[in-house]
């Protein structure tokens, strides 16, 4: 009987995990991105407000396809599901710099 670690690399245990939740969120179905789904504070307005044209109207347009979808509700064909690999965070460097900013701006205000 051959043994077997009960976890592989933590890396890949962990992306596991990440794909899971990734599948199980259903957000993919709809043809939108982690980026799509988060919740718009002050910081992530920011972000979006920096976002060159094209990804904010693909962005849009993710959207309201999403919302046209869930009122219908229906789900997109499977090819245009959006796989777990293809799911690139394209808000989070503008998010990151805006937090930058933010920590900055608020570092200058303590002195």
């Amino acid at each position: 009987m051959g043994s077997r670690p009960a976890v592989s690399a933590p890396g890949q245990w962990l992306d596991g995990i990440r794909k899971w939740y990734f599948n199980a969120a259903g957000f993919s179905k709809l043809g939108l991105t982690r980026d799509a789904t988060m919740y718009e504070n002050e910081d992530v307005k920011e972000a979006m407000r920096r976002l060159p044209e094209n990804l904010y109207n693909d962005r849009m347009f993710h959207m309201k396809r999403a919302l046209d979808l869930t009122m219908r509700q229906q789900i997109s064909p499977k090819e245009q599901w959006t796989k777990y690999e293809e799911d690139n965070f394209y808000l989070e460097p503008y998010l990151k710099e805006v937090i930058r900013e933010q920590k900055e701006r608020e570092e200058w205000a303590k002195k």
